[in-house]
C-alpha cells in the first residue's frame, strides 16, 4: 500500500509539473506573438540643439595693416676700388670685414714712388713752361718798340718825299730827289709791314707759351691726384664688408678691395601686389607716406624699428609682379644689410568696419547671425580686409549683431543654437584676481611650520627656500599656512 502510494503521488506531482510547463510555454509563446503583432512605438522626436561662440558686431574705424616680407639694404653704398695700381704698403687696422672706419680715415696706401715721381717731372715742366711765357712776353714787347720806331721812321721818309713834291711844283726841286725820296719811304713802309709780322709772330709765341703753361698745369693737376689717389680714404662714416686685400699685395687699377655701406642708413625693400599698391596711392596717384613697421624675428630677439614709405620702383621688373616698394627707417639698431624681416604697412583708416575671426566668415559672403528665438540667420556681408586670424568686414544690419565663431557645415540659418558669448567669458578671465589673504603668526607656529619644512625630505630645495622666504615676512599666506599644517596633520 505503500509502494502504491508513493507511486501515485509521484505520477501526480510529474503531471502538474508538466501542466505547469506547458503553460509556461504558452505564455512565453502568446507574449512573443503579441509583442510582434503590437504596432511599434516611437519616441516623439526632440530638436537638436548646438552650442556656438558669439561675438557682437561693433562698428568701428580701423587701420588696416598690410604684411608682406623684405630685405634690409642700406641707402647709402660706396665701392672702395683702386684708382693707381701698385703694391699695398700700408692697410688700416680697422680695414677688415665688419670694421667701423669714419670719414676721411685713411684705408689703404699705395706704393707712391712713381706717382711722386711724375708729379715732380710736371713741376718742372711748368716751371719750362712758365719761363718760355715771359720769355715770350718780353720778345713781345720789343717786337712792338721797334714797330713803334719803324712807325716814326716811315712818317719822316713820307713828310720828306712831301717836301721833295713841294720843292719840285716850286721848280727849285728835282725830279731824281723826289724818286730818291719816294723810294726811301716806301723802304719804310716795308720796314713796318715786316715790324709788325714780328709782333704776330711774336703774340704767337706768347699764345703758344700761354698754351703750354696750360698743358703743365694739367699735367701737374693730373699728376697730384695721381699721387692722391694712391692713399684711399673713407668717404662717410660706414662698416666694412667684402674685404678682400691683405698688406702687400699688388692690386690692378679699378680693382675692388671692399665695400662701404653706411649702417645707419636703412632701407627695407619688399614686394606687394597691384590691389595692395592702389590701396596705397592718394588721390593724385602718389604714394603715401605710410607708417611701417619692420621686425626681426631672431630666435626670439624681437627686433623692431620703425620707418615709411620714401618710393616704388620705376618697373614691375623682368618675370614679377606687383610693386616693390622702399620704406626709409628712422632708427633700426641691431639690423644688418641683408637681414630678411617682416614688414607691416598701416594703410589708411576705414570707418564703420567690424573685426571679427576669419572662421565667422563662410565661403558663401556671409555670416551667422542669433536671431529670436536663439535661431541662426544668414547675413551677407562684403570682406574690406584679412588682418591675420581676423577679417575687417561689412554689411548692412551688421551693426550689435551677435555674430558666430568657428562655423562648421551642422550650422545653418534656422538651426536653434545654445549661444556662448565670447565677451563675458572674456570679462570673467579678465577680471582682477583677489589678493591672497594674509595673516601674522606667533613666534612659536612659525618656528613649528620653519621646523616642518626643514624636516621634510620630500620638498626640492628651490621649494623650501621660497616657502621658508615667506615664512620669514611679517604677513604670511593663509593658504601657504593651511597646506604646510595638512601636511603636519594639525
Amino acid at each position: 500500500m505503500r509502494f502504491l502510494r508513493h507511486s501515485l503521488m509521484g505520477l501526480f506531482l510529474t503531471a502538474v509539473t508538466a501542466a505547469l510547463v506547458l503553460y509556461a510555454g504558452h505564455m512565453v509563446v502568446s507574449a512573443v506573438q503579441e509583442r510582434m503583432g503590437a504596432e511599434p512605438h516611437t519616441p516623439p522626436a526632440r530638436e537638436r540643439i548646438f552650442a556656438v561662440n558669439l561675438v557682437t558686431a561693433e562698428l568701428q574705424e580701423v587701420t588696416p595693416e598690410l604684411t608682406a616680407f623684405g630685405r634690409i639694404d642700406s641707402r647709402r653704398r660706396l665701392e672702395l676700388r683702386s684708382a693707381q695700381g701698385g703694391r699695398v704698403i700700408q692697410l688700416s687696422e680697422r680695414f677688415v670685414e665688419g670694421g667701423r672706419v669714419r670719414a676721411g680715415e685713411v684705408l689703404i696706401q699705395i706704393d707712391p714712388s712713381d706717382a711722386q715721381a711724375a708729379l715732380d717731372q710736371a713741376k718742372t715742366d711748368l716751371l719750362d713752361a712758365r719761363a718760355e711765357e715771359r720769355d715770350a712776353g718780353r720778345d713781345l714787347i720789343l717786337a712792338n718798340d721797334e714797330l713803334e720806331a719803324t712807325q716814326d721812321q716811315a712818317q719822316l721818309r713820307a713828310r720828306a718825299h712831301q717836301r721833295q713834291l713841294d720843292l719840285q711844283d716850286r721848280g727849285v726841286g728835282t725830279t731824281a730827289a723826289v724818286e730818291a725820296a719816294e723810294l726811301t719811304a716806301v723802304q719804310a713802309r716795308q720796314t713796318v709791314i715786316s715790324r709788325r709780322q714780328a709782333v704776330s709772330q711774336a703774340e704767337a709765341r706768347v699764345d703758344q707759351a700761354a698754351t703750354r703753361v696750360a698743358r703743365a698745369q694739367i699735367a701737374l693737376d693730373t699728376a697730384q691726384r695721381d699721387l692722391a689717389d694712391t692713399t684711399l680714404r673713407a668717404g662717410f662714416d660706414g662698416i666694412l664688408q667684402a674685404v678682400t686685400l691683405v698688406e702687400g699685395r699688388l692690386v690692378t687699377v679699378n680693382e675692388k678691395l671692399a665695400e662701404l655701406v653706411d649702417a645707419d642708413l636703412l632701407e627695407v625693400s619688399f614686394r606687394v601686389s597691384t590691389l595692395q599698391y592702389a590701396r596705397l596711392l592718394d588721390a593724385e596717384g602718389a604714394l603715401l607716406p605710410a607708417p611701417v613697421r619692420v621686425t626681426l624675428d631672431a630666435a626670439g630677439a624681437g627686433l623692431e624699428a620703425m620707418g615709411q614709405l620714401s618710393r616704388a620702383s620705376g618697373a614691375a621688373g623682368d618675370g614679377q609682379t606687383g610693386r616693390l616698394l622702399y620704406a626709409s627707417l628712422a632708427n633700426a639698431p641691431g639690423f644688418k644689410p641683408g637681414d630678411f624681416v617682416t614688414v607691416k604697412v598701416s594703410e589708411p583708416p576705414i570707418a564703420a568696419v567690424a573685426r571679427v575671426p576669419s572662421s565667422a566668415l563662410g565661403a558663401d559672403g556671409t555670416v551667422l547671425v542669433l536671431g529670436p528665438e536663439d535661431r541662426l540667420e544668414a547675413l551677407p556681408v562684403e570682406l574690406l580686409r584679412r588682418q591675420g586670424d581676423d577679417v575687417l568686414i561689412q554689411g548692412a544690419g551688421l551693426a550689435g549683431r551677435q555674430v558666430v565663431v568657428g562655423r562648421t557645415p551642422l550650422l545653418g540659418a534656422g538651426i536653434r543654437v545654445r549661444p556662448l558669448r565670447q565677451g563675458a567669458a572674456l570679462e570673467t578671465s579678465q577680471a582682477p584676481r583677489q589678493a591672497p589673504d594674509m595673516i601674522e603668526l606667533s613666534d612659536e607656529r612659525r618656528a613649528a611650520l620653519v621646523l616642518a619644512i626643514e624636516g621634510s625630505a620630500q620638498l626640492p630645495a628651490a621649494d623650501k627656500q621660497r616657502m621658508l622666504a615667506a615664512l620669514a615676512k611679517e604677513q604670511v599666506p593663509s593658504e601657504l599656512v593651511n597646506r604646510i599644517e595638512s601636511r603636519m596633520g594639525g
